[in-house]
């Protein structure tokens, strides 16, 4: 077991550009905090591994694929490897935890 303190990387997040601080990483999974600060643009491509957010806080619209759906605290976003998608009309700055 290793326990890790979100609040550590979420300081790391603070204040600055959108980003992504990934804190675990094993042969099957990885997982991080991803930041988008309000009316930002969110940069994300298409990844090679099944993505699941859970939304910890912020509000946004998330697009993937040819859906969309609001998104804030306590969403779960999932999307299949390989899906166009993101965070769009981001009112305010919106972190979530990332698994792939």
């Amino acid at each position: 077991m290793r326990p890790i303190d979100l609040n550590h990387v979420m300081a790391d997040l603070e204040g600055g550009p959108v980003a992504y601080a990934e804190f675990l990483r094993v042969p099957a999974m990885s997982a991080g905090l991803y930041r988008v600060p309000a009316g930002a643009q969110d940069p994300q491509t298409p990844h090679t591994e099944d993505e699941v957010h859970l939304v910890l806080q912020g509000r946004a619209t998330f697009r993937a694929g040819d859906q969309q759906v609001e998104a804030g605290p306590g969403t779960v976003l999932y999307v299949p490897a390989g899906e166009q998608h993101g965070f769009e009309q981001v009112r305010e700055d919106l972190v979530a935890l990332v698994l792939f």
